[in-house]
């Protein structure tokens, strides 16, 4: 049994060339509620099958989320467009990183392809950051959800986007898309932002978050925070707050899981009640969709979640 799965071939680079002289963290051993096993089902082959047939990029093996053999088997992926190379060094984060190549055209046609011949319901769209474009890679998420609509006309769209930090207008491009859920994570409290995302700003992400309600109340927003990094609990309740400030409708939470021993120090695993006395407060901070726990990422049953989300709308608007 294992927790981060590694499925990227090998390379003469390293992934990670900014962390290879920090010194190295050693995890603490995983508990037993934290563990996964390796995908082997037909299903993951299957969609292993058509994401690499129409050369596509997934968080689910970029970040080595350990939810990825149960989603695959699913015919479930959350696509990572604008390439496989970050210009961001996020501490925590398992995407490569490095000067990208250029974007290929075919991107948001071939998300669409994907989508329809999957059958997914509800898709997740995610990227790394493009911070060597004008826009931030905003018109790229504006294409591909134009193709996902065009092509996948009943599938519900959910979009993961960057920050666009220093980039007039390219949020407010891709909210005017009008996707179904925009999804934006502030991934840690702000004490924590100078090392553990130290190309982003917290009031940025913040400020992105609430522009999408202010230009479009009926848009879904939703996002997420890692917790084992470091950070108290009063810190997590002050985010929280924040972000009901900003009209988000949806958190998620989950485990901080370190994926080499050069990443950001695992402080600690919270335990799965700790999870639910989070989203049991989540809840009564008026939170509509809360997903609290030691394996919970931001796509995880994000269609099975959706329904949960407009569910919850439609029953408080008409209480």
């Amino acid at each position: 049994m294992t927790t981060l799965i590694d499925l990227r071939g090998g390379s003469e680079r390293p992934r990670h060339p900014e962390k290879e002289h920090r010194p190295d963290n050693a995890a603490p051993r995983k508990p037993d509620w934290i563990r996964v096993r390796a995908p082997t089902s037909k299903g993951y082959h299957d969609t292993k099958e058509i994401v690499r047939s129409l050369k596509l990029t997934t968080v689910c093996e970029e970040a080595s989320c350990p939810n990825i053999g149960e989603c695959w088997a699913q015919k479930h992926a959350t696509f990572m467009i604008l390439g496989g190379t970050c210009t961001r060094a996020c501490s925590f984060c398992n995407v490569a990183t490095g000067l990208p190549g250029p974007l290929d055209p075919e991107e948001p046609l071939n998300v669409a392809k994907a989508t329809a011949a999957m059958g997914l319901t509800h898709v997740v769209v995610t990227s790394v950051d493009r911070d060597d474009l004008e826009d931030g890679g905003a018109e790229h998420f504006v294409r591909t959800i134009a193709e996902l609509r065009r092509l996948a006309p009943d599938t519900t769209v959910e979009i993961l986007t960057p920050d666009f930090l220093r980039k007039p207008g390219a949020g407010e491009r891709v909210i005017d898309a009008k996707p179904d859920v925009f999804n934006h994570n502030l991934e840690t409290v702000p004490r924590l932002y100078h090392s553990v995302r130290p190309g982003a700003r917290y009031y940025q992400s913040l400020r992105l978050l609430d522009t999408v309600k202010q230009r479009d109340p009926s848009q879904f927003t939703k996002s997420g925070l890692m917790v084992g990094l470091g950070e108290e609990k009063d810190e997590v309740l002050q985010v929280m707050d924040d972000l009901r400030v900003a009209g988000v409708d949806f958190l998620t939470i989950g485990q901080y899981l370190q994926p080499t021993k050069k990443h950001h120090a695992l402080a600690r695993f919270w335990t799965p009640e700790e999870f639910k006395a989070l989203e049991t407060i989540a809840y009564a901070k008026g939170f509509l969709m809360v997903s609290a726990s030691p394996l919970t990422r931001s796509s995880h049953h994000a269609g099975e979640d959706f329904a949960k989300l407009r569910a919850a709308r439609e029953k408080a608007l008409s209480a």
